[in-house]
């Protein structure tokens, strides 16, 4: 059993966490600054074993949802990782390079520069809807950053994280990556770990149980949460467009994504066409329902009676539910596809709660800017869509709404953007990774002023009051 396996038990006590942080750190303090290519060889043994695990992995992730799409988890899991070491290792060198800053007239003759040191041992707690990729998505710019990592797995996606764990193992030490489960109460603990820096990927109501358990070590957090991410449907725009640019988004992993489209807004004149475009373009891409291979189950039993107790209570609120085939569930098997919900009030869970499953709001509204008030009104979301082909709208909505990214004439795919920063606002979460923003995140920049043998500071220093010192503070204070 490796070193990995030996943390990774279901039942973790909190000893274990502590001795492997304190390991890790210690490591640390021996190499604080791998070198360049240390970290490419490290993000390119990575790789190599992420692509031999493909196979399993999909396997895994299909055993733990009963059913999830080998395209889904090839698509949105693996090849999102692999694209972005590619990245990383590409652009690794000049992110490392310190940046020369300007010292200014005032502090002349020095040199400023800033460097980008590792922070030290980075924990990283991964939800069940992408194991693959937001685990292995951080572990990278961690890595890269030339960090240590503890990984916390969810403990819904076991037959994965036994892989993950398997793959972690061939090409790490525990005193680099080490991996644990565990149910709730490991992963407060893990939370409550004093790591240099910690990313949390879930909901808004656990990202504020882990942000005040940080906060006790004045651990600085990455929170990537959630919300209702809209999807507005302009006048302008043709519906079949509209729906085939948006459609994806939601039927991917059955809508399990904190960037799914978790409501959409339509014209009130248009919602019967855009309920029969949305219905013909889903029965094409599912043609047999809930029995085809391609669309993914919804995770596990709880989720799925949470989503069916949202329906009824919508229901019986008065909501008209429309199923997008006629094969619409198997309750055995925990699948159902997307359904359409009418009539939906402020008062009902769907409407408060993100939804994070395969069921889509359709809220009828008269002029644009009513639409936008709605989205304004409400929590900042994580994404926002905007279908429109209008330039003055697309700038408008651009400048007069906020979330953490946006896609204009699609949905969810600017997370794959490898050079761009991903992350929330207010509840949908704090702060950036992937990319050169990642690699920061994970970085210290540290400013380092140098002077050589001659220096102005003592030009500065008591007695006050020379003539010299009044000279200056004329000149700079003009």
């Amino acid at each position: 059993m490796t070193a990995i396996e030996e943390v990774s038990t279901h039942h973790i006590d909190n000893a274990v966490m502590e001795k492997t942080l304190q390991s890790q750190r210690d490591r640390f303090t021996a190499e604080p600054m791998p070198s360049l290519q240390q970290r490419l060889d490290t993000l390119k043994a990575l790789k190599n074993a992420l692509l031999n695990a493909k196979v399993p992995l999909c396997e895994a992730l299909s055993q733990d949802y009963g059913q999830r799409s080998t395209h889904d988890t090839l698509m949105a899991d693996i090849l999102p990782c692999v694209m972005n070491i590619n990245y990383t290792i590409k652009h690794l060198k000049k992110w490392m390079k310190p940046s020369r800053r300007h010292a200014g007239l005032m502090l002349a003759p020095a040199k400023v520069e800033v460097i980008y040191q590792p922070l030290g041992v980075v924990g990283i707690v991964v939800p069940w809807n992408f194991p693959v990729m937001l685990s292995i998505g951080p572990l990278i710019t961690a890595l890269a950053a030339g960090n240590r990592a503890m990984i916390k797995l969810s403990e819904f996606t076991p037959a994965t994280n036994k892989v993950l764990r398997s793959l972690l193992s061939e090409i790490y030490s525990h005193d680099e990556v080490a991996v644990f489960e565990g149910e709730a109460d490991t992963a407060a603990a893990f939370t409550a770990l004093p790591f240099d820096h910690l990313l949390f990927t879930g909901s808004t109501t656990v990202g504020r149980h882990v942000m005040r358990a940080a906060a006790d070590n004045l651990t600085p957090v990455t929170l990537e949460l959630g919300g209702k991410t809209p999807a507005l449907i302009a006048p302008d725009i043709p519906l079949n467009m509209a729906v085939e640019r948006m459609i994806y988004g939601k039927s991917l992993n059955a809508g399990q994504i904190c960037v799914a489209p978790d409501y959409v807004l339509v014209p009130e004149e248009k919602v019967d066409e855009f309920v029969a475009e949305y219905q013909k373009q889903f029965c094409k891409m599912y043609p047999q329902g809930i029995a085809s291979n391609d669309f993914s189950s919804v995770v596990n039993a709880r989720q799925y009676d949470r989503l069916n107790q949202w329906l009824n209570e919508a229901k019986e609120l008065g909501a008209k539910v429309i199923p997008c085939h006629p094969q619409a569930r198997d309750d055995l098997q925990h699948r159902m596809i997307t359904h359409l919900i009418l009539n939906t009030t402020d008062d009902m869970a769907l409407m408060q709660e993100e939804i994070f499953g395969p069921l889509l709001p359709v809220i009828p509204y008269q002029q644009v800017d009513q639409a936008l008030d709605y989205i304004r009104q409400r929590p900042r979301p994580l994404a926002l869509y905007l279908m429109s082909l209008d330039p003055e709208l697309q700038q408008q909505v651009i400048t007069t709404t906020h979330a953490g990214g946006m896609c204009i004439n699609d949905a969810v795919l600017h997370v794959g953007a490898d050079d761009a920063p991903f992350g929330g606002i207010g509840p949908s979460g704090m702060g950036h990774y992937h990319g050169k923003e990642g690699f920061q995140t994970f970085s210290k920049a540290k400013t380092v002023l140098s002077r050589g043998k001659f220096t102005t500071t003592k030009l500065a220093t008591p007695p006050y009051g020379g003539w010299i010192q009044k000279l200056m503070l004329a000149f700079f204070l003009r």
